[in-house]
């Protein structure tokens, strides 16, 4: 009794990574877009510092 090896064909393999890459490319932007939901905390005021112009160098 002799077995035979079934291979896939070529084409197979290229369906299979195409399906794999855009299920990868749907995950990420679905990560993307609830990241995007998220409401992060932000500084409630805005940070000013003076710079005196004496402290300036100019260098040529």
């Amino acid at each position: 009794m002799q077995f035979n090896k079934n291979t896939s064909s070529g084409r197979t393999n290229v369906i299979a990574i195409i399906i794999k890459s855009m299920i990868g490319l749907i995950v990420i932007l679905g990560l993307v877009f609830f990241i995007n939901k998220v409401d992060f905390p932000a500084p409630k005021k805005e940070i000013e510092k003076t710079i005196p112009n004496e402290n300036f160098k100019i260098v040529k």
